[in-house]
Parts: C-alpha cells; sequence; structure tokens
C-alpha cells in the first residue's frame, strides 16, 4: 500500500486536540488514508460512515448526551463522508466541547458542503487539511525516484489519481469515467449551476488555456455566459478540487499586471480527460502546458503537507516579461521558470531583478525538478 505523506502530519496533529477536518477530492484516497490510521491506533477507534442512512441519523441533530452514550469509552472517533450530516458542525462542537478526550477525525469530499458547514461552529476548534491525488514525493518514496523518474511522461498524460496508478492499461478508459462522474458531480449535487451545459464548456475552455493568462469576460463570450457567471462557477470548481486559480504577483510596481490570474487543474489527467486528448508528449503542442500544470500542482502537494506556508503567484509585465511561478515565504519571493528540456542558463527578467533584487531565481527543468516538488528546494 501506497504510504500518504498526509498521515503522519495528521497523527501529529492529534496532540492539539482539535477536531481534524480532511478535505479533497473523490477518490483521491481519504477513506483509505483514515483507514491507515486507524490501523494504527493504540485503541480501536470508533468508525462511523456517514453514507449509512442510520449513522447520519444518528449523527444528525444529536445532543450532547446522545453523542457521549455513542462514542462511549472510545478515545478516537472517525466519521467518513461528514458532509451528508445535517448540522455537522454544531454536531462536533458539541463532541469538541463536551467530549475533550475524544480525537475526531472527520473527512469530506467537497469544500462547497463541509467546510462552509463548520466554519462557524468549529471556529478555534478544528484544524483542516487537503489530501490530494498520489503525489510524485509520494510515488517515489513507494518505488524509487528512479522508477517514477522512469514514469513521469505517464504521470504528465494520465495524472495521480489512485485508481489511475494502479491500473496500468486503463487509464483512458477510467479518467473518462473518472472525469464524467467526479468533476461535475458537487457542484451539481447543490442546485448552483442552473446551465450544466455551460458548466461543461466552461471546464473545457479552462483546460485549453492552461498555462494562459485568463480573463472573466473572454470567457463568457466563448461560452456564451456572463462575466458573473463564469466567476461564479469558477470558484464553485475550485471549491470542488477541479481547478486553482494562481493569482499575478503586483507590488503597485507601474509596469506589473495588477489583477491578473491563471487557472490550473489539479490533475493532469482529468485536465486531459476533459479535451479528451491522451497523446504521448512527443505528439502535442502542450506539452510545456502540462509540464507547468504539473510542477505547480505537485508544488503545491508538497507545501501543503509539509506545512511549509507561503503564497503562491505568476509575474508578467504589460512589456511582456514574465516568470512562471513566484513563491513568497518567510518574507522573500523566490523565482521560478519552467522548461521541459535542458536548457542555456536563463536569466532573470531585468525588470524583475530591478524591482526584486534580493529574489533567487532558478530554472526548473527535466534534469532538476525533483528537489522542486520533494522538498529538498530552498
Amino acid at each position: 500500500m501506497i504510504e500518504r505523506t498526509l498521515k503522519k502530519v495528521i497523527k501529529d496533529s492529534f496532540i492539539n486536540g482539535k477536531i481534524v477536518i480532511v478535505l479533497g477530492p473523490r477518490r483521491a484516497g481519504k477513506t483509505t488514508l483514515m483507514r491507515m490510521i486507524a490501523a494504527e491506533a493504540e485503541e480501536k477507534p470508533l468508525w462511523l460512515n456517514a453514507d449509512e442512512p442510520d449513522i447520519r441519523q444518528m449523527l444528525s441533530g444529536a445532543t450532547s448526551t446522545a453523542l457521549k452514550a455513542l462514542i462511549g469509552d472510545h478515545k478516537t472517533v472517525i466519521i467518513d463522508e461528514a458532509q451528508r450530516v445535517a448540522e455537522i458542525g454544531l454536531t462536533l462542537k458539541l463532541i469538541a466541547d463536551n467530549l475533550p478526550g475524544v480525537q475526531v477525525l472527520a473527512s469530506g469530499s467537497s469544500a462547497l458542503d463541509l467546510a462552509d458547514r463548520i466554519r462557524e461552529p468549529l471556529t478555534g476548534r478544528k484544524q483542516e487539511f487537503t489530501l490530494f491525488p498520489f503525489s510524485y514525493m509520494e510515488m517515489a518514496a513507494h518505488a524509487s525516484p528512479l522508477e517514477e523518474r522512469r514514469l513521469l511522461e505517464r504521470r504528465l498524460v494520465f495524472g495521480y489519481y489512485p485508481e489511475i496508478v494502479s491500473s496500468p492499461g486503463r487509464e483512458q478508459e477510467m479518467l473518462a469515467e473518472l472525469a464524467g462522474s467526479y468533476l461535475y458531480k458537487d457542484v451539481l449535487a447543490l442546485a448552483q449551476v442552473k446551465k450544466p451545459v455551460i458548466l461543461e464548456k466552461l471546464v473545457q475552455a479552462l483546460a485549453l488555456q492552461l498555462g494562459w493568462e485568463v480573463n472573466f469576460h473572454e470567457l463568457g463570450q466563448t461560452i456564451g455566459a456572463d462575466k458573473g457567471t463564469v466567476e461564479r462557477y469558477i470558484d464553485l470548481l475550485e471549491k470542488s478540487f477541479v481547478v486553482f486559480r494562481l493569482p499575478s504577483l503586483s507590488r503597485n510596481r507601474r509596469n506589473e499586471i495588477k489583477k491578473g490570474r491563471k487557472i490550473y487543474f489539479y490533475d493532469n489527467g482529468i485536465r486531459n480527460a476533459v479535451i479528451k486528448n491522451f497523446n504521448p508528449l512527443g505528439l502535442r503542442q502542450d506539452a510545456g502546458a502540462l509540464w507547468e500544470n504539473f510542477l505547480i500542482g505537485e508544488r503545491m502537494k508538497r507545501n501543503h503537507y509539509l506545512r511549509v506556508w507561503h503564497n503562491p503567484f505568476f509575474w508578467r509585465t504589460v512589456s511582456q516579461q514574465e516568470i512562471d511561478y513566484v513563491e513568497e515565504r518567510e518574507g522573500r519571493l523566490h523565482a521560478y521558470e519552467f522548461k521541459r528540456g535542458p536548457v542555456r542558463p536563463a536569466k532573470v527578467p531585468p525588470a524583475f531583478a530591478s524591482a526584486y533584487p534580493d529574489s533567487p531565481f532558478a530554472v526548473v527543468n527535466e534534469d532538476n525538478f525533483e528537489p522542486f516538488v520533494m522538498g529538498s528546494d530552498s
């Protein structure tokens, strides 16, 4: 079984006595992760699967007395698919306030449905984590860096969802099913999308503009929707862990783009399934965009799992000087340019060097990318 980096992070967090919430995309392995944690617990946890109607009923609107009776002497309670419990935030608050010796671990697939309902009741009482599909860091630790490096092109095309990684030879058909059922399930289930066809067109447009700066008004013209609808649907897609946005860096310099954004997919395989293109890199015109999406996504996983507090950006000027990725951490900017193949030493754009003279700059390519995605880069 593939070890998840987040497992140790979550177990270490148990000492602070807060409710632990694990969010993340559907089928990213949250239930498997919690079973790993349960198997290593000193005492057998109480496992509550909220997919079960009777479990939902017991947890919905429960009093502190009823919760004490349900939990009994258990020191750890695991609630899977917690978003299905009505008033789950209040239920978790009652456990935190009345059973201080009990550690609760709860999972949910959508930040739309769970995070919003626990935010106010659990203020100061929770710690949230996100479980992503497998990472390069995890797969390299499972097999070896050499073995994972050999599979790099497959990862760029098919991504890292657990069932895709574990089913070589069936990636295309499984990604088609995963993209079709997973992409819109959380959004559509909440009835916040009045025009599913527009949502599908938007996801396809975002997939085709991967690595480009996006304009909501232009996207709306492309898919036949107004700017407000585009922005709202993108927000829903972000909260459902389909895409995420990277804002532009602007420190009020006259020549910097002020309100730009790029949008990336959490998983390369899902992106390629959306446009139905699983061709090898040598036959693609978007190989550079896939490399960029892979690196930024893996960096996001790495920073989240290793608890690296940072602000991510891209940088561009009106005169088209640009840097693919800029990371602000500990008060300092670190700039990275992404190239797939070996390249001549790149120079930092003059406008960036002038505006931010003490910022390190590096080119990340296929020869040196591993420190960038595995934790040893500075």
